[in-house]
């Protein structure tokens, strides 16, 4: 398998038709192995347009979709960034390049620890893995640049907006199968936040996501 021309088809047969043109995200994707990233076995299917399986029931967001977030946060070198699933560590590895320091979050220890080798490997030293449920509690008195879940939520998640400081970015993906959207949230004031719909997607929600009321009749 030709890992660097399985790369360079990605980037001009999956990344660039879905209108990610920004030359410092191409050059991420092109310089950051995603191959160093993928669990055993899933080698030689790391920059195919797939989701791979990371064990738990949680999968790796398809490349394009990695890349449209990226391209839409638009991450600083100054930023502080907050990650809600480490999963592979991968996109955790991208965020790390573009800003000043990761904080990332994983339910499952066995895939943190999974994900601290992988970026140890790396040489990344800005990034702090968590273990535990970043559902658990909505209320947080810590702020943030760029924000990113992994997962998604049914409904858009109010409270994960009041986490950003202002001007601070928010990537998520709200609805339900077949419909979801992905959003990127902005906060432009103390009180205030600016929506912009991506793009249609389908992306497996949070575990322990609140389900909202249903009616009954």
């Amino acid at each position: 398998m030709n890992l660097e021309q399985a790369r360079f088809n990605m980037i001009e047969q999956q990344i660039r038709p879905w209108e990610v043109l920004d030359p410092t995200i191409l050059n991420l994707l092109n310089d950051l192995p995603r191959e160093d990233f993928v669990p055993e076995g899933f080698r030689n299917l790391a920059y195919a347009d797939i989701e791979i399986p990371l064990g738990h029931g949680q999968s790796m967001m398809p490349p394009r979709v990695e890349a449209r977030a990226l391209q839409a946060l638009g991450v600083k070198a100054s930023d502080l960034v907050y990650e809600i699933g480490t999963g592979s560590g991968w996109l955790t590895a991208c965020l790390a390049r573009l800003g000043r320091h990761v904080v990332s979050k994983e339910l499952h220890q066995d895939l943190s620890d999974q994900a601290a080798k992988r970026l140890g490997s790396a040489g990344f030293q800005n990034v702090t893995l968590e273990v535990g449920d970043a559902l658990a509690h909505t209320e947080s008195e810590d702020r943030y640049d760029v924000i990113v879940a992994t997962g998604s939520f049914p409904v858009m998640p109010q409270w994960l907006q009041g986490w950003l400081k202002i001007g601070g970015r928010l990537f998520v993906v709200t609805g339900e199968e077949p419909a979801m959207e992905a959003w990127l949230i902005t906060r432009v004031g103390e009180k205030e936040w600016s929506s912009e719909n991506l793009f249609e997607t389908v992306l497996a929600p949070l575990e322990n996501v609140p389900q909202p009321a249903k009616f009954v009749f």
